[in-house]
């Protein structure tokens, strides 16, 4: 089989297994322990909190360890809301936010919270100008825009909206799940005040996630208890998944240094002109511009994915149609409709996203399969 899927799920580096693997044996023990073996544990988290903020270019003491990106997401969005209060205040998003940001801030709608999403343009890139129309300096507020969508790869001009709601006064959250590890995601560079880290999207196992949330920003803890990360996300800590994060953070950013990721944008644009060359109609998606070097969305006019994918599955070809998320949902993507495709363009696009795995081979191999099998 050949895997492109990557966006849905990356799989677990060799050397994120060797990493855990001690801490599911021998080196067990609570990291609030008081005597050695304890401290030992501990030391292993901290030296996960400063892999992952070498990543991101942030401070170790900003890095707060979760389960997954959707707590991350929540963790800020409920304490933003109540930091600002449901009345006089405003939230904008964007259009293309995953559900793990839409779901919660139409709950916030739900209850009397001002929330307005802002367009994007054809190309999947946020409309600025609305932005700054939507940010009210008057009002307390936050903005929450994606680093890159998780569906096209394209990354949004989060430098300049950050300017925008700065300059109001507001708060700035980013859903970089599916940036972190995959283009340079420096927070020393944007002035976001939150950051959310999925470790499943760059060769960390899945249930663990990063929050990272600058000093001196206030932050209201969703879960209390024991006081563990700092007071910010309490219980005991996953120490296995939280030092596999740290791995897969260094890892990835090894990766960036020697020249890894310009190689799998490499591969994404030989997958793009080899399916350009032998399909007669296909269509590339969002930006050519401003996106991760691992995505190739295309639209194969006259096809329809749910059709498609199967057949591809079939045939040994693991992609999907979007989202991971809304697989099996008969309703056209909301990112994509809000880059205005037609419900038929809509239905009939694929996302192929590539990793560190990802072989020259199997891309050449994955274009004769795809074409062969789409083909009329």
């Amino acid at each position: 089989m050949i895997y492109l899927d990557s966006n849905a799920t990356t799989q677990v580096h060799p050397r994120v297994v060797d990493a855990m693997m001690p801490y599911l044996t021998g080196v067990w023990y609570n990291p609030s322990s008081g005597y050695a073996a304890g401290r030992e544990v501990k030391a292993a988290i901290a030296n996960a909190r400063e892999q992952v903020a070498a990543l991101i270019g942030a401070s170790p003491d900003e890095i707060v360890f979760t389960g997954c990106g959707t707590e991350s997401n929540s963790m800020v969005i409920k304490s933003l809301a109540r930091e600002i209060g449901r009345k006089s205040s405003k939230v904008v998003v964007s259009e293309i936010e995953h559900s793990a940001v839409l779901r919660p801030t139409e709950a916030m709608a739900a209850v009397g919270f001002d929330v307005e999403r802002v367009d994007v343009h054809e190309d999947g890139r946020l409309n600025l100008e609305q932005l700054s129309d939507a940010i009210d300096d008057s009002r307390p507020g936050f903005s929450s825009i994606m680093w890159a969508n998780n569906e096209t790869g394209v990354i949004q001009p989060l430098a300049e909206a950050a300017e925008i709601a700065k300059a109001a006064g507001w708060w700035v959250h980013t859903d970089a799940i599916q940036a972190v590890g995959k283009v340079p995601v420096r927070v020393d560079e944007i002035p976001v005040d939150f950051l959310s880290i999925s470790g499943h999207k760059f060769h960390a196992p899945k249930g663990v996630g990063a929050l990272f949330i600058r000093n001196g920003t206030p932050f209201e803890p969703m879960i209390r208890g024991g006081g563990q990360e700092g007071g910010h996300r309490s219980g005991t800590e996953n120490v296995p998944y939280i030092v596999g994060l740290g791995e897969a953070a260094a890892i990835m950013l090894e990766e960036m240094s020697n020249g890894g990721l310009d190689r799998i944008a490499v591969l994404r644009d030989r997958l793009e002109t080899g399916l350009g060359e032998r399909l007669n109609r296909v269509e590339f998606n969002g930006s050519r511009e401003h996106r991760t070097g691992n995505v190739a969305h295309v639209s194969i006019p006259g096809k329809v994915a749910a059709e498609m994918l199967p057949k591809l599955d079939a045939a040994g070809i693991q992609c999907s149609a979007g989202s991971a998320c809304m697989t099996g949902k008969n309703q056209p993507s909301h990112v994509q409709k809000a880059m205005g495709f037609s419900d038929e363009k809509a239905f009939s696009s694929l996302r192929l996203s590539l990793s560190i795995f990802t072989t020259e081979a199997e891309v050449d191999e994955a274009i004769n399969i795809i074409a062969e099998t789409v083909k009329d």
